[in-house]
């Protein structure tokens, strides 16, 4: 389960150009995720330069393609 801290967010659109699932919904004043779609693959977390997303699991982990 993912916690956005939507107060940190700037709108950039980083995290929506990284997940693999599309399911990360930025308009032009929110940001939001179908959480039903999300794999914790933690890309956007990662991607995000204002630290947006808190993930609840610590142990997923991001697998890098061989």
């Amino acid at each position: 389960m993912i916690k956005i801290h939507e107060d940190k967010c700037d709108l950039c659109g980083c995290c929506v150009g990284v997940c693999p699932e599309n399911c990360i919904d930025l308009t032009e004043s929110r940001i939001s995720i179908e959480h039903e779609l999300c794999t914790d693959c933690r890309k956007c977390e990662w991607a995000c330069p204002f630290e947006v997303f808190e993930f609840k699991n610590q142990k997923a982990t991001l697998k890098v393609p061989a």
